[in-house]
């Protein structure tokens, strides 16, 4: 659902949302983008809080230049896990 929003955005190139521990939930939304253009992590959360309920709403997000994808073509996630 996140990831889908995201890659509507003409700026975004890729996206993956994966779970993370929270002290406070038990486990949060953390995401990792692979942007076009710089943008900030506030510009981001509020364009998704704009769009989907708060508890969708990324605790951390990290901006990188690729996502790890096996020879397959799929997303490595546990790879993306540690990154948080």
């Amino acid at each position: 659902e996140i990831e889908d929003l995201l890659l509507d955005r003409e700026d975004v190139v890729d996206a993956a949302a994966v779970g993370m521990a929270s002290e406070e939930w038990g486990e949060a939304v953390a995401l990792a983008l692979v942007m076009k253009t710089p943008v900030t992590e506030a510009a981001i959360q509020d364009f998704i809080r704009s769009s989907l309920r708060s508890s969708r709403v990324p605790e951390a997000i990290r901006f990188v230049d690729e996502l790890p994808y096996n020879e397959t073509g799929k997303l490595l996630r546990r790879v993306v896990r540690e990154w948080f």
